[in-house]
């Protein structure tokens, strides 16, 4: 159970359908979780493009993974996971987002056994044929049900996003960008090309990862040290100058003693 032949002859593995699915017992279930390989052949991959693919999907894994943290929701962010539709041929996305499920490791997603499919998911294309990520898997992915799917064109540096209208489309409809950004209803976020990479919007505030953290922070730390030196130096110049001050004080305070001893002696010796 789990293996099917594709139309073209091809006998890569396959979750089973639907229906054979609930006819199974647990037994029978937990053997074809077991046994659906966690990993694609040479076969059904992409040639590999290097930093300039690998980098925007990091990023952007990064970025989501730590935005759903931070907003304390249950959210799994997957990169390169093979993916099991009920009697479909797998296919591993660049990137994909399932919301309200458990985040822990998978080394894939089984449909079936989850209780769901993927709601969001991104393909990278840097060079080649664009028909796979651009034809083929936007009818592929409207067929499935997945809500939204985006296409980050590393080459031309340009962005598409697709969106199901309603839940039970079949097609997708190409969003409309605003000012080269675009809305991900399903992950509530704007999506927009900087420099080389994809950036996630919450409102107008960017969805930073690590690095920018830290460079954020050491940025912060910076102003805060040097406002912290020129309010010593400061308070040392405020220091120095009441040091002077009171110098004076007491100066003009002996110069007037003096003065008084000397009016003094000057009136005894008078009288």
């Amino acid at each position: 159970m789990g293996r099917h032949t594709d139309k073209v002859g091809d006998a890569f593995p396959r979750a089973p359908s639907q229906e054979e699915w609930e006819r199974m017992g647990q037994e029978e279930r937990d053997r074809v979780v077991a046994t659906l390989p966690g990993e694609v052949t040479y076969e059904e991959m992409a040639m590999p493009e290097g930093d300039d693919h690998q980098e925007p999907k990091a990023l952007a894994r990064e970025a989501l993974r730590g935005y759903f943290k931070r907003r304390g929701r249950r959210a799994y962010v997957g990169s390169e996971l093979p993916v099991y539709y009920p009697a479909e041929r797998r296919f591993a996305p660049d990137l994909l987002v399932v919301l309200d499920v458990e985040n822990h490791r998978r080394k894939k997603w089984f449909v079936s056994h989850e209780g769901h499919g993927l709601d969001w998911v991104m393909e990278i294309h840097v060079g080649g044929d664009r028909k796979k990520d651009a034809e083929y898997n936007v009818s592929r992915y409207a067929r499935l049900g997945i809500p939204e799917y985006f296409i980050f064109d590393g080459g031309r540096l340009a962005l598409e996003g697709y969106r199901l209208a309603t839940p039970d489309a079949r097609v997708y409809t190409r969003m409309e960008s605003r000012n080269g950004r675009f809305t991900s209803e399903v992950l509530g976020l704007d999506l927009q090309v900087e420099g080389e990479d994809v950036r996630f919007w919450a409102g107008n505030a960017p969805l930073l990862v690590s690095e920018e953290f830290i460079e954020r922070l050491e940025d912060q730390t910076m102003t805060l040290q040097r406002r912290a030196q020129e309010e010593s130096r400061r308070a040392d110049e405020e220091s120095r100058r009441a040091d002077e001050e009171a110098r004076r004080a007491n100066e003009a305070e002996r110069r007037f003693k003096e003065l008084e001893a000397e009016l003094a002696r000057l009136k005894k010796s008078q009288g």
